[in-house]
Formats: structure tokens, sequence, C-alpha cells
């Protein structure tokens, strides 16, 4: 973000809404977040613990949903909001594609599914308005919701064992692994109901 001010000339600029000549100067605010692990060891353990709590959310967001023809979608953009959430190039880096996959394929089911009489429709947290959906959601036949929960429940299933069977080789990749793992298993009660 680049910002055009001298700061002498600031009060001047915000009481006259004018700037007077030779009054510019260049500033570039940048702002990053950095996580910090002692070498030979995996990630953050907060950072894990954080990353529990938000797949943890997911299941009460999309749990809170009036209608349950929302939820398979829900759950698909609850977790690309959360990978979406996870750094680029981190010790991660593996858990943020595998939930955007699995995010992808799940919105995908939605898609295929869609009940044409139901409204694609933005959610949020029943009295938190702040905390909606990125997009609007895409519904389920109410006929094809058992078979959808099904299929999204693999698609789960895959990621978790995926998730698993990279954690070897680091005894805190494989307990802060096993953590997210269970953390996804959580969501999959939103299946099958």
């Amino acid at each position: 973000m680049m910002r055009w001010f001298q700061l002498p000339a600031l009060a001047l600029v915000v009481s006259t809404g004018t700037v007077p000549a030779g009054a510019w100067a260049q500033v570039s605010v940048s702002v990053f977040y950095k996580v910090i692990v002692p070498a030979g060891d995996f990630g953050s353990t907060s950072f894990t613990r954080s990353l529990v709590s938000s797949l943890t959310s997911v299941k009460a967001f999309c749990g809170g949903l009036d209608k349950a023809a929302y939820r398979v979608d829900c759950l698909a953009e609850r977790l690309q909001v959360v990978s979406d959430g996870i750094p680029q190039d981190s010790d991660y880096d593996e858990v943020r594609q595998l939930l955007s996959t699995a995010s992808a394929d799940i919105a995908q089911l939605a898609h295929d599914n869609r009940d044409r009489n139901l409204p694609k429709a933005p959610a949020s947290r029943r009295g938190d308005s702040t905390d909606r959906t990125t997009r609007p959601l895409t519904p389920i036949s109410n006929a094809a919701q058992a078979e959808v929960g099904q299929r999204a429940i693999a698609i789960l299933e895959q990621a978790q064992t995926q998730l698993l069977r990279s954690s070897t080789g680091s005894k805190s990749r494989s307990i802060q692994y096993a953590q997210i793992a269970q953390a996804i298993d959580s969501t999959k009660v939103l299946l099958r109901s």
C-alpha cells in the first residue's frame, strides 16, 4: 500500500483539503506475520491450536444453519476460509493444499446436486452478522442429501488419510497433523444429520 504525505503538511491537508507544493513524500507500509520455530521442530503448537479451533468453528457455524440443504456447501466454503488463512510456503502448506482440495471437491458435489427450488444464499452466524460466508451457498436437493453427505465424508476421510500419511519423519509433525485430522473428522457430523 502506498501513501503520499509529509507529516508537517498533514494537518494542512486534513483541515483544508489541499496540499502545498512540495509536500509529498512516498511511504510504503508492509505488515507480515512471522512464526519463529526452533531449528529441527515442525510448525508451532500455537498455530496448530488456532487451526484446530478454526476447524471446530466450521462445525459450529454450519451446524447452526436453519436449513440442512445448505450445510454441505457451507462446509466447503468454511474449509476454504480456513485454508486461505494458512500461510503459503509454511510448514502447514500441505494442510492448506489438502483443505483447499477437499473444499473444491465438496463444493463441486454441492453444485452437481443443487436444489433448483431453493436460492443460493449467504449465511451468517446467529447473532453475529459480521461472521458470514464469503459467497452464497448452494443448497442440496433433499433427495440427494444422504448420498452427497456420504461422498463428502469420503472426501474428508481421504484428506485425513493423506494428512496422516504425510506426517511421518517428525514426532511434532505427527502429533500436530493428528490433531488437525481429528478436527477435520469432527466436521463429518454435519454430513450425517
